[in-house]
């Protein structure tokens, strides 16, 4: 029967639930047993590949172009027709296969994943999964439409990021100060979606049963076991905060310092900063010209780290699998989809020519490598890897590119002195990175512990506010209160990803670890890297990490020996 399934995604999203829901009926009603596990598996496996691949491609395309509201309803209609009305059916297939007592190899860690997913599924929660996409679009289209004019034209505030660097203070701050009245004129808007979102999550919770007797309802407790995180807990990131508080703190408020020092001012201000508290390096990197100058310089770098990474990279350009440049309408941010069925990975992004998208797309390929190397998994159930080790991919190819990002290796930069400062201000922004990801994640546990209180969106603006003043305090935001307190809203994944964000953290230390050992040996660091990619999620993290030549731990130890190796490296680089 399953050799009558379209061999493509694009034939096979054509197709009504009432053409795919057979070939579900009939993987519910054969029988299992250790002869045929195999091929049950597989024929499951290629089924999900195709709607999973239909679903990714129309979610690209509506990122692309939020604008256009004929591949909004196709992505709409897919998703409450098709995708949302498999769902029953991947249940009874979940728990059939937990029933039969089967473990085929390799799927330990899989099966446990498959058994939380059976054990939250509710049905009454797909309509509420349904709104929560339609009000995330709300939040995508909002943000994709914000624009101002600027230098005699209309740009998205992505497309600002260039002018952003100049050195002329004066200019930085009318610029940030434009940005920021356009931010602030959605607000209202943002509030309304967020306290939906909010009333949506809080009920999926319920439904699930995560209700106190006292009638609370633990929507931390609900998402924490939805992400599988089975390797820690969230006494473990209040640890990480703290080792973030006593050890990252002073170091980020150093280079604060040094920054404010350059600038010849007393205090930085929020212009004197890029994106999520990234230093601004004066004067203003202009790396590349184009994304076609973008492209075939990633692309030698990535053949310096690794042949088989080169040859990865190649591919997607070949077979158009990377959308780089920013446009209006454009949802905002950067990510790398799966194709699993066409066993590719697909690079988002909205590059304007600046040093930090070399950095996204260097993260993002890391994504893409990991999408490669995994794919060779024979079951889809064995391809997803927890965050907290995809970031590993993903941040740590940031590191083991870094030393070919010179002109003669193939990279960027003619002078050393452009080299050295890109690399200082990767690294800066490592360290800097850590208390503004604490900021995110702490702010996502009191909305969540306290969820009757984040109802109120002012209560959301006094928490992140005082957040901030505890991981970084070097900002002066006087008489920019509004601005600081509604910086929650521009953090896409409060709105569209609750509590994915911690792994960022957690994947840093990793990442860090993990060029630790390049600096001893690239060759074998890239080998045990691409290793442990190759694994997928069939192992827990502490195990990934390992594989990685990393240890999972995130205390104030494992903390310090990363920043002690990014102060002493950011040393090396000033001299």
């Amino acid at each position: 029967m399953f050799d009558t399934l379209p061999t493509t995604a694009a034939a096979f999203s054509a197709w009504s639930w009432s053409e795919i829901a057979p070939y579900y009926e009939e993987l519910e009603k054969r029988p299992l047993t250790t002869a045929n596990i195999d091929q049950w598996l597989s024929d499951w496996s290629q089924l999900v590949k195709l709607m999973a691949e239909s679903f990714s491609r129309l979610s690209v395309a509506n990122t692309i172009d939020t604008a256009d509201e004929a591949i909004e309803q196709q992505y709409r209609d897919y998703l409450n027709n098709v995708f949302l009305a498999a769902q029953p059916s991947e249940q009874k297939l979940k728990q059939k296969l937990l029933d039969s007592g089967l473990v085929p190899d390799n799927m330990d860690v899989p099966l446990r994943k498959m058994a939380v997913e059976a054990e939250l599924f509710r049905e009454e929660n797909l309509p509420l999964v349904a709104q929560e996409r339609e009000l995330t679009l709300v939040y995508n289209k909002t943000v994709g439409a914000q624009t101002i004019e600027w230098a005699g034209e209309e740009r998205t505030l992505t497309q600002l990021t260039p002018f952003f660097h100049t050195p002329d203070r004066a200019v930085r701050e009318q610029i940030w100060r434009l940005r920021s009245q356009r931010q602030l004129a959605d607000r209202e808007t943002l509030y309304g979606v967020w306290t939906q979102l909010l009333a949506n999550r809080l009920q999926q919770a319920a439904n699930a049963g995560f209700v106190a007797e006292n009638g609370h309802i633990d929507y931390r407790a609900y998402r924490w076991q939805f992400l599988k995180r089975f390797d820690y807990t969230p006494a473990d990131c209040e640890t990480f905060h703290e080792a973030i508080e006593e050890v990252v703190v002073p170091a980020a408020t150093n280079i604060y310092h040094k920054l404010a020092t350059e600038l010849g001012v007393d205090q930085l201000r929020p212009w004197d900063l890029d994106a999520d508290t990234y230093p601004l390096q004066f004067p203003p990197l202009k790396p590349f010209d184009d994304v076609a100058e973008l492209e075939e310089r990633t692309a030698a770098i990535f053949h310096r780290v690794d042949p088989v990474l080169g040859d990865y990279f190649d591919t997607m350009r070949q077979e158009n699998l990377l959308h780089l440049p920013n446009s209006k309408g454009k949802a905002p941010g950067a990510y790398c989809t799966a194709f699993p069925h066409e066993k590719r990975p697909f690079i988002f992004m909205n590059a304007v020519g600046t040093a930090g998208d070399i950095k996204t797309l260097l993260h993002e390929a890391g994504h893409a490598f990991h999408v490669f190397e995994a794919s060779r998994l024979p079951y889809v159930q064995q391809l997803r890897t927890g965050s907290e080790f995809a970031e590993v991919a993903s941040m740590a190819m940031e590191l083991l590119a870094s030393p070919y990002l010179k002109a003669e290796d193939g990279g960027f930069y003619e002078e050393t002195a452009a080299y050295a400062r890109h690399r200082l201000g990767h690294l800066q922004k490592i360290v800097t990175f850590w208390p503004y990801m604490a900021v995110v994640d702490a702010f996502q546990h009191w909305v969540y512990t306290h969820p009757e209180a984040a109802r109120d969106t002012a209560n959301c603006d006094a928490a992140w506010s005082d957040l901030w003043d505890r991981f970084i305090p070097a900002l002066n935001w006087d008489g920019l209160q509004a601005a600081k307190e509604t910086g929650w809203q521009r953090k896409q994944h409060i709105f569209r990803y609750p509590f994915y964000y911690i792994e960022y953290g957690l994947a840093q230390l990793g990442a860090v670890q993990v060029w630790h050992n390049a600096l001893r040996d690239q060759a074998a660091a890239v080998a045990q890297y691409r290793e442990s990619l190759a694994l997928g999620g069939t192992r827990p993290l502490p195990h990934l990490y390992a594989a990685a030549g990393a240890r999972f731990a995130f205390d104030v130890p494992v903390v310090t020996e990363a920043v002690t190796l990014l102060e002493d490296t950011m040393s090396s680089l000033s001299t």
